[in-house]
């Protein structure tokens, strides 16, 4: 069924005020979300945080089965952590997986990623490299902008190099509005049995999103973007197959048993990558908007999003002189961005925020290597969800007109 877009510029209360249209960096959470941290706040005013805890047990548990219906995996949730964000999800899965004994790096091994990968990502591959000697390989990109399937299965194959151990790769980066191959990628991986983590953390709650399809065996996303959840919450999946040989290099008395005096044993599930203390709150408000995405269908917030983006680009091309839309492959997201000639960029956001229009503006740190390979200006993200409408783009439109 399509989206009720009035229905759900109702139940939104940002959407009375302003014009959002920064979606990638943190979505407008429903009146439900918002709700649902607010009365678990309450309750441990009134009975206490572990009491709260106790009479909640059953909603808390269901959060991980929530968020796995989210991306098709194992529905008991025993394939889901609970994390702060993305990048905490991300860098203890990363961590943890490269200092396993069955999958220690080793100086000359290989970690496969893109052209188009965040910085907080490539620091932390940079980061492992340094401590144990593995290198660091770009993919380059295709014609269109997403990786390169036949360059990943030759770089793959190069035998002068070390052998390559993990493939890591963004499936929608953080601007230039494609999206990745994501199982194209999981097929080559599974073909050679290389470790495939991949970062989910625009795609998660705009794209439908599988595992089994995807191939991937790790996966990472927040709640704060498209799935508008609160921020401070994330999720980290881990495949039942590659878990037990997984070490967590954190472990408490939540992850791990203590037996013994002198021996633990740690949890069986992905919940050995978390630790005792969560945000409740946030996490039942994160569970909350999971269930509302659903409730939605991911195919029909896809189709919305996919059709409004499509309708912004084809609108600054034609009607804005000053802009030039950078964004790339073969099928895009909700992500869109542009330069402007001669505009200071920081000076527009602010024109379009007291107009009460929210853009973001991407420096050339956060996709550094894209950045230099296309030699990109600072670029504004204008990234649209199911609740906008056309009237939205409308105002967004006459403005930068107005400003240019």
């Amino acid at each position: 069924m399509p989206i009720d877009v009035v229905a759900a510029r109702a139940a939104t209360p940002g959407c009375q005020d302003l014009i959002h249209l920064n979606n990638a960096g943190a979505a407008l959470p429903t009146q439900t979300v918002l709700d649902t941290q607010l009365d678990y706040l309450r309750l441990e005013a009134q009975i206490g945080g572990y009491e709260a805890h106790a009479h909640e047990q059953a909603r808390i548990d269901a959060i991980r089965p929530t968020v796995a219906r989210l991306i098709g995996a194992d529905p008991t949730g025993d394939e889901i952590a609970l994390a702060a964000n993305n990048t905490a999800a991300f860098d203890l899965f990363l961590s943890s997986w490269a200092t396993s004994p069955s999958h220690r790096l080793e100086p000359g091994d290989r970690i496969l990623t893109t052209e188009t990968e965040y910085g907080a990502n490539f620091v932390a591959y940079l980061h492992l490299a340094r401590r144990t000697g593995a290198e660091v390989e770009v993919v380059p990109s295709n014609e269109h902008g997403e990786i390169d399937l036949d360059a990943l299965d030759a770089t793959i194959r190069r035998t002068q190099a070390g052998p390559t151990k993990l493939i890591a790769l963004n499936h929608v980066p953080t601007n230039g509005g494609l999206i990745n191959p994501a199982s194209a990628v999981g097929a080559i991986a599974r073909e050679y049995g290389i470790t495939y983590l991949l970062d989910a953390c625009q795609s998660a709650g705009q794209l439908p999103l599988n595992v089994d399809e995807l191939g991937c065996d790790a996966l990472t996303a927040t709640g704060r973007k498209f799935l508008r959840g609160p921020r401070g919450t994330g999720f980290l999946y881990v495949r039942s197959t590659l878990l037990p040989s997984i070490e967590p290099i954190m472990l408490d008395h939540f992850a791990a048993t203590w037996v013994e005096p002198n021996h633990y044993e740690i949890h069986p599930t992905a919940r050995r990558f978390e630790q005792w203390e969560h945000n409740y709150a946030a996490l039942l408000g994160l569970s909350a908007a999971v269930q509302e995405a659903l409730d939605h269908g991911l195919d029909a917030i896809a189709h919305r999003v996919q059709a409004l983006a499509d309708e912004l680009r084809h609108r600054l091309d034609t009607e804005v002189a000053a802009a030039t839309v950078r964004d790339l492959g073969r099928e895009q997201c909700g992500i869109v961005t542009f330069s402007l000639d001669a505009a200071d960029l920081p000076t527009v956001k602010g024109s379009l925020g007291s107009a009460g229009i929210n853009v973001s503006v991407v420096p050339p740190a956060s996709t550094l290597l894209d950045t230099r390979a296309r030699a990109l200006p600072p670029l504004i993200r204008a990234s649209v969800h199911y609740y906008n409408t056309d009237d939205e783009l409308d105002r967004l439109i006459t403005e930068l007109q107005r400003l240019t």
